[in-house]
Parts: C-alpha cells; sequence; structure tokens
C-alpha cells in the first residue's frame, strides 16, 4: 500500500536540453535537492550515465536508504525505481519535461513510496516528507538549471 504519493510540476525558463541535463545528472543532485544527503553510483550504462544508485534521503526524523535503478528516455523522462531498501517497501519516483517553447520547459516531478513498517508513523512521516521530496522539486530544478546557465 502506497502511503505517500503525489507530484508537483513547475514551469522553467529554460530549453528543455537544459532542464534535461541537470535532471539526468542524478549523482549531482544531492547539490540542489532538498534533503537528498547522498547519491553514490554502483553501476553505469553504456552511455556512463548511472543506472543503479544508492540514495540517502534525510527523512527528518531519520535516514531512508534506497538502492534505485535509473532509467533515461532523453530529453523527456527519469525514473527511479527501488531495488531493495531496509527502510521503505516500495519506490518509484520520475521526472517528466514538457517542451512548451524554445526557452520554456514544464517539469513534473512525481513520488509513490510505501515506507512499509512505519505503522503509526505513516501520517506523521507523510506530512513531513511531501512538501520536502515533493512539494519542491521543480522549484528546485529551475534553481539548479539556473544556476548552470
Amino acid at each position: 500500500m502506497t502511503l505517500l504519493s503525489g507530484s508537483s510540476a513547475a514551469d522553467i525558463l529554460a530549453p528543455i536540453d537544459r532542464c534535461w541535463a541537470v535532471v539526468e545528472d542524478v549523482a549531482d543532485a544531492p547539490r540542489w535537492q532538498n534533503g537528498l544527503d547522498s547519491v553514490e553510483v554502483v553501476e553505469r550504462d553504456g552511455d556512463g550515465r548511472a543506472s543503479v544508485c544508492d540514495i540517502v534521503h534525510d527523512a527528518k526524523f531519520t535516514k531512508v536508504r534506497v538502492r534505485v535503478r535509473v532509467t533515461y528516455d532523453p530529453p523527456r523522462r527519469l525514473e527511479f525505481t527501488r531495488l531493495q531498501s531496509p527502510d521503505v517497501d516500495e519506490m518509484h519516483a520520475s521526472w517528466e519535461l514538457q517542451e512548451l517553447g524554445p526557452d520554456r520547459t514544464r517539469a513534473t516531478y512525481s513520488l509513490a513510496v510505501d515506507p512499509g513498517r512505519v505503522g503509526v508513523m505513516a501520517r506523521p512521516l507523510e506530512r513531513a516528507l511531501r512538501p520536502v521530496v515533493v512539494g519542491h522539486r521543480p522549484e528546485e530544478l529551475a534553481r539548479a538549471v539556473a544556476a548552470r546557465g
């Protein structure tokens, strides 16, 4: 049962290729994504991109560790799927980019997590994590794209 799910979107004043360059650089994500402590690349695909990663999220009162598979559909979609985790039963996240014009891109971040064994803490966990993990990701992407120029 997925207890935490949602998505958020924002329009970014940048071409889709600039937005994609930030999104596909998975190892750099902790620099611009709030609450993402670390990304360790375990495997790379034939194009040199991260394909399996160990990710650590700061969930306010605990660290959440997840090994994910990363799949790419450039420059439109990037997905993370849980392979294993001592902390969550299921996790799926994605970035979707939609070209709105030559210098405008809509970015949508989606997340679905089943935190499993948290039991009675599920609702407080959801309230704490939703604004951090789902609510502001596209705005964080916009700032990261602008910073890269």
